[in-house]
Protein backbone atom coordinates (compact mmCIF):
# COMPACT_ATOMS: atom_id res chain seq x y z
CA UNK A 1 0.00 0.00 0.00
CA UNK A 2 1.41 3.61 -1.07
CA UNK A 3 2.45 5.18 2.17
CA UNK A 4 0.97 9.31 3.07
CA UNK A 5 2.60 11.95 1.94
CA UNK A 6 4.30 14.21 4.26
CA UNK A 7 2.48 16.36 6.37
CA UNK A 8 2.44 20.65 5.13
CA UNK A 9 3.48 20.70 8.75
CA UNK A 10 6.72 18.90 11.16
CA UNK A 11 5.03 16.00 12.91
CA UNK A 12 5.58 17.85 16.31
CA UNK A 13 2.76 20.20 15.58
CA UNK A 14 0.47 17.83 14.46
CA UNK A 15 -2.40 17.38 16.71
CA UNK A 16 -4.34 14.10 14.76
CA UNK A 17 -3.32 12.14 11.84
CA UNK A 18 -6.96 10.47 11.56
CA UNK A 19 -9.92 12.25 13.16
CA UNK A 20 -12.48 11.83 10.81
CA UNK A 21 -12.75 8.50 8.84
CA UNK A 22 -13.65 8.85 5.45
CA UNK A 23 -12.61 7.18 2.06
CA UNK A 24 -13.19 10.44 0.43
CA UNK A 25 -11.17 12.58 1.86
CA UNK A 26 -8.59 12.30 4.85
CA UNK A 27 -8.19 15.40 7.40
CA UNK A 28 -5.49 16.73 9.25
CA UNK A 29 -6.24 19.00 12.31
CA UNK A 30 -3.45 21.33 13.24
CA UNK A 31 -2.54 24.99 15.17
CA UNK A 32 -4.26 26.07 18.10
CA UNK A 33 -6.57 23.92 19.77
CA UNK A 34 -9.89 26.16 20.28
CA UNK A 35 -8.93 29.00 18.17
CA UNK A 36 -11.24 30.06 15.26
CA UNK A 37 -11.50 26.85 12.63
CA UNK A 38 -10.03 27.34 9.03
CA UNK A 39 -10.51 24.28 6.64
CA UNK A 40 -8.12 24.35 4.09
CA UNK A 41 -8.87 22.39 0.58
CA UNK A 42 -5.95 22.20 -2.01
CA UNK A 43 -6.26 21.87 -5.46
CA UNK A 44 -6.32 18.97 -8.14
CA UNK A 45 -3.77 16.67 -7.96
CA UNK A 46 -2.54 18.53 -4.98
CA UNK A 47 -2.67 17.36 -1.55
CA UNK A 48 -2.26 20.09 2.30
CA UNK A 49 1.86 19.98 1.15
CA UNK A 50 0.91 22.78 -1.03
CA UNK A 51 0.42 24.96 2.34
CA UNK A 52 3.86 24.31 3.90
CA UNK A 53 4.53 28.02 4.07
CA UNK A 54 1.12 28.75 4.81
CA UNK A 55 0.25 26.54 7.90
CA UNK A 56 3.31 28.24 10.14
CA UNK A 57 1.63 31.86 9.92
CA UNK A 58 -1.52 30.61 10.89
CA UNK A 59 -1.23 27.69 13.42
CA UNK A 60 -0.31 30.05 16.52
CA UNK A 61 -3.65 31.27 16.46
CA UNK A 62 -5.79 29.23 14.41
CA UNK A 63 -7.62 25.62 14.42
CA UNK A 64 -6.37 24.35 11.11
CA UNK A 65 -8.61 21.61 8.98
CA UNK A 66 -6.04 19.93 6.49
CA UNK A 67 -7.90 18.20 3.62
CA UNK A 68 -6.39 15.83 1.24
CA UNK A 69 -8.69 14.40 -1.87
CA UNK A 70 -7.92 10.73 -1.66
CA UNK A 71 -6.54 9.59 -5.47
CA UNK A 72 -4.00 12.42 -5.49
CA UNK A 73 -0.41 12.49 -4.19
CA UNK A 74 0.33 9.29 -2.92
CA UNK A 75 -3.08 8.81 -0.81
CA UNK A 76 -5.31 5.60 -2.26
CA UNK A 77 -7.90 6.50 -4.42
CA UNK A 78 -10.60 4.46 -2.10
CA UNK A 79 -14.05 5.65 -2.55
CA UNK A 80 -12.78 8.08 -5.36
CA UNK A 81 -11.46 5.67 -7.56
CA UNK A 82 -15.46 5.36 -8.84
CA UNK A 83 -18.48 7.55 -9.70
CA UNK A 84 -18.46 11.29 -9.22
CA UNK A 85 -15.83 13.42 -7.56
CA UNK A 86 -16.05 17.02 -6.93
CA UNK A 87 -20.33 16.17 -5.12
CA UNK A 88 -18.87 13.32 -3.24
CA UNK A 89 -16.10 14.91 -1.93
CA UNK A 90 -18.47 18.38 -0.94
CA UNK A 91 -20.58 15.89 0.93
CA UNK A 92 -17.94 14.25 2.89
CA UNK A 93 -16.43 17.93 4.35
CA UNK A 94 -19.96 18.83 5.38
CA UNK A 95 -20.36 15.87 6.89
CA UNK A 96 -16.81 16.50 8.81
CA UNK A 97 -17.71 20.20 9.79
CA UNK A 98 -20.90 18.00 11.17
CA UNK A 99 -18.99 15.39 13.11
CA UNK A 100 -16.15 17.98 14.14
CA UNK A 101 -18.43 20.19 15.76
CA UNK A 102 -17.07 22.76 14.04
CA UNK A 103 -18.29 26.29 14.68
CA UNK A 104 -18.98 28.11 11.48
CA UNK A 105 -15.17 27.68 10.13
CA UNK A 106 -13.51 29.85 7.25
CA UNK A 107 -12.64 28.26 4.03
CA UNK A 108 -10.10 28.36 2.04
CA UNK A 109 -9.46 26.51 -1.39
CA UNK A 110 -7.47 26.54 -4.46
CA UNK A 111 -8.95 25.73 -8.13
CA UNK A 112 -10.62 22.91 -7.77
CA UNK A 113 -10.89 23.59 -4.02
CA UNK A 114 -11.94 26.38 -4.44
CA UNK A 115 -14.79 25.19 -6.52
CA UNK A 116 -15.41 22.76 -3.32
CA UNK A 117 -15.26 25.58 -0.99
CA UNK A 118 -18.22 27.64 -3.00
CA UNK A 119 -20.35 23.94 -3.06
CA UNK A 120 -19.86 23.79 0.39
CA UNK A 121 -20.85 27.53 1.28
CA UNK A 122 -24.03 27.19 -1.19
CA UNK A 123 -24.98 24.62 0.59
CA UNK A 124 -24.38 25.25 4.14
CA UNK A 125 -25.36 29.17 4.25
CA UNK A 126 -24.68 30.83 7.33
CA UNK A 127 -23.00 27.74 8.71
CA UNK A 128 -19.99 28.84 7.01
CA UNK A 129 -18.07 32.41 8.22
CA UNK A 130 -16.18 33.30 5.03
CA UNK A 131 -14.33 31.77 1.66
CA UNK A 132 -11.33 32.60 0.14
CA UNK A 133 -10.83 30.66 -3.35
CA UNK A 134 -7.32 30.73 -5.09
CA UNK A 135 -6.91 31.30 -8.62
CA UNK A 136 -10.41 29.56 -8.75
CA UNK A 137 -13.42 30.00 -11.06
CA UNK A 138 -17.17 28.91 -10.63
CA UNK A 139 -17.05 27.81 -14.05
CA UNK A 140 -13.46 27.71 -15.54
CA UNK A 141 -14.21 28.29 -19.23
CA UNK A 142 -15.40 31.68 -18.38
CA UNK A 143 -11.95 32.84 -17.72
CA UNK A 144 -11.23 32.03 -21.60
CA UNK A 145 -14.48 32.77 -23.11
CA UNK A 146 -17.51 34.44 -20.97
CA UNK A 147 -20.00 32.67 -23.83
CA UNK A 148 -18.75 29.62 -23.07
CA UNK A 149 -21.10 26.84 -21.95
CA UNK A 150 -21.08 23.26 -20.14
CA UNK A 151 -22.21 21.47 -23.67
CA UNK A 152 -19.06 23.78 -25.92
CA UNK A 153 -16.77 22.48 -23.40
CA UNK A 154 -17.75 18.89 -23.20
CA UNK A 155 -16.42 17.29 -25.67
CA UNK A 156 -13.10 18.98 -25.03
CA UNK A 157 -13.10 17.39 -21.66
CA UNK A 158 -13.81 14.04 -22.54
CA UNK A 159 -10.99 14.09 -24.67
CA UNK A 160 -9.27 15.17 -21.82
CA UNK A 161 -10.45 12.48 -19.46
CA UNK A 162 -9.48 9.91 -22.14
CA UNK A 163 -5.54 11.50 -22.44
CA UNK A 164 -5.22 11.55 -19.24
CA UNK A 165 -6.54 7.74 -18.43
CA UNK A 166 -3.85 7.00 -21.71
CA UNK A 167 -1.01 8.52 -19.70
CA UNK A 168 1.83 6.49 -18.00
CA UNK A 169 2.48 7.01 -14.06
CA UNK A 170 5.69 9.32 -14.55
CA UNK A 171 3.99 11.74 -16.84
CA UNK A 172 0.71 12.01 -14.34
CA UNK A 173 3.65 13.42 -12.22
CA UNK A 174 4.14 15.89 -14.47
CA UNK A 175 2.14 19.00 -15.23
CA UNK A 176 -0.90 19.24 -17.54
CA UNK A 177 0.96 21.20 -19.83
CA UNK A 178 4.27 18.55 -19.97
CA UNK A 179 1.65 16.02 -20.22
CA UNK A 180 0.42 17.07 -23.64
CA UNK A 181 -3.37 17.95 -22.61
CA UNK A 182 -4.05 21.33 -24.55
CA UNK A 183 -6.51 23.78 -23.68
CA UNK A 184 -6.29 26.05 -26.45
CA UNK A 185 -5.09 29.46 -26.64
CA UNK A 186 -5.15 31.39 -23.12
CA UNK A 187 -5.95 28.18 -21.16
CA UNK A 188 -1.84 27.07 -21.32
CA UNK A 189 -1.81 30.54 -19.46
CA UNK A 190 -4.17 30.09 -17.11
CA UNK A 191 -4.10 26.16 -16.25
CA UNK A 192 -0.10 25.09 -16.86
CA UNK A 193 1.70 25.21 -13.99
CA UNK A 194 -1.12 22.89 -11.80
CA UNK A 195 1.88 21.63 -9.36
CA UNK A 196 0.35 18.16 -9.64
CA UNK A 197 1.67 16.03 -7.65
CA UNK A 198 0.31 13.23 -9.34
CA UNK A 199 -2.09 10.53 -8.12
CA UNK A 200 -4.44 7.84 -9.26
CA UNK A 201 -5.25 8.05 -13.05
CA UNK A 202 -8.79 7.70 -12.49
CA UNK A 203 -9.27 10.20 -9.88
CA UNK A 204 -7.00 12.52 -11.79
CA UNK A 205 -8.74 12.12 -14.81
CA UNK A 206 -12.25 12.21 -13.21
CA UNK A 207 -11.30 15.83 -11.60
CA UNK A 208 -9.62 17.20 -14.51
CA UNK A 209 -13.34 16.28 -16.22
CA UNK A 210 -15.08 17.89 -13.85
CA UNK A 211 -13.20 21.12 -12.98
CA UNK A 212 -13.51 21.80 -16.83
CA UNK A 213 -17.44 21.32 -17.02
CA UNK A 214 -18.56 22.22 -13.10
CA UNK A 215 -20.41 25.38 -13.70
CA UNK A 216 -21.08 26.47 -10.27
CA UNK A 217 -22.53 30.36 -11.35
CA UNK A 218 -25.96 29.56 -10.09
CA UNK A 219 -25.25 28.61 -7.18
CA UNK A 220 -23.75 31.66 -6.06
CA UNK A 221 -26.71 33.65 -5.01
CA UNK A 222 -27.13 30.49 -2.12
CA UNK A 223 -23.57 31.65 -0.94
CA UNK A 224 -24.68 33.94 2.36
CA UNK A 225 -20.63 34.06 3.40
CA UNK A 226 -18.14 37.04 2.44
CA UNK A 227 -16.00 35.38 -0.90
CA UNK A 228 -12.15 36.60 -1.23
CA UNK A 229 -11.17 36.02 -4.66
CA UNK A 230 -7.30 35.88 -4.77
CA UNK A 231 -5.44 35.12 -8.40
CA UNK A 232 -2.41 35.13 -9.90
CA UNK A 233 -1.70 38.35 -12.31
CA UNK A 234 1.01 40.36 -14.30
CA UNK A 235 2.00 43.82 -13.84
CA UNK A 236 3.47 43.38 -17.33
CA UNK A 237 1.41 43.90 -20.24
CA UNK A 238 2.55 41.26 -22.74
CA UNK A 239 1.86 38.24 -19.95
CA UNK A 240 -1.60 37.14 -20.36
CA UNK A 241 -1.92 37.36 -16.76
CA UNK A 242 -2.30 41.00 -16.88
CA UNK A 243 -5.57 40.83 -18.60
CA UNK A 244 -7.30 38.32 -15.90
CA UNK A 245 -9.23 40.71 -13.99
CA UNK A 246 -12.34 41.63 -15.67
CA UNK A 247 -12.61 37.31 -16.22
CA UNK A 248 -12.47 36.66 -12.47
CA UNK A 249 -14.85 39.30 -11.97
CA UNK A 250 -17.18 38.36 -14.20
CA UNK A 251 -17.08 34.64 -13.02
CA UNK A 252 -18.54 36.15 -9.49
CA UNK A 253 -20.73 38.34 -10.98
CA UNK A 254 -24.13 36.41 -9.21
CA UNK A 255 -22.98 36.29 -5.67
CA UNK A 256 -25.50 38.16 -3.34
CA UNK A 257 -22.98 40.92 -2.22
CA UNK A 258 -19.61 41.59 -3.95
CA UNK A 259 -16.55 39.64 -3.54
CA UNK A 260 -13.13 41.00 -2.45
CA UNK A 261 -10.55 40.22 -5.05
CA UNK A 262 -7.25 40.12 -4.49
CA UNK A 263 -4.37 40.38 -7.01
CA UNK A 264 -1.12 38.52 -6.42
CA UNK A 265 1.30 39.86 -8.93
CA UNK A 266 4.59 37.82 -10.23
CA UNK A 267 1.83 34.70 -9.36
CA UNK A 268 0.69 32.26 -11.90
CA UNK A 269 -1.95 29.27 -11.06
CA UNK A 270 -0.03 28.14 -7.95
CA UNK A 271 -0.37 31.51 -5.63
CA UNK A 272 0.63 30.01 -2.35
CA UNK A 273 4.20 28.87 -4.09
CA UNK A 274 4.13 31.53 -6.59
CA UNK A 275 4.10 34.60 -4.17
CA UNK A 276 4.27 32.88 -0.40
CA UNK A 277 4.47 36.65 1.52
CA UNK A 278 1.64 38.44 -0.71
CA UNK A 279 -0.95 35.46 -0.37
CA UNK A 280 -0.02 35.69 3.65
CA UNK A 281 -0.69 38.97 3.18
CA UNK A 282 -3.97 38.70 2.28
CA UNK A 283 -5.26 35.86 4.12
CA UNK A 284 -3.71 37.53 7.22
CA UNK A 285 -6.57 40.31 5.66
CA UNK A 286 -9.33 37.98 4.78
CA UNK A 287 -9.17 36.52 8.14
CA UNK A 288 -9.26 39.53 10.26
CA UNK A 289 -12.47 40.94 8.45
Amino acid sequence: MAQAPRSAVPDAAQQSDEVFVSDRIHVEVVGREGGPDIILIPGLASTSAVWAKLVPALEGRYRLHLVNVRGFGEYPAQGNARGHLTTEISAEIKRYIREAGLNRPAIIGHSMGGQLALRVAADEGEGISKVMVMDSSPFFPSLINRGATKADVEPLARLVFQGVMMLGDEMLRSTAAQSGIDLGAGGDHLFNSLGWQGGDRRVLAQGLYEVLTNDLRYRLPDITAPVTVVYGWSDKAENPRAQVDSAFRYGYMNLRRPARFERMNGAEHMVMIDTPKQLEQAVRRFLAD
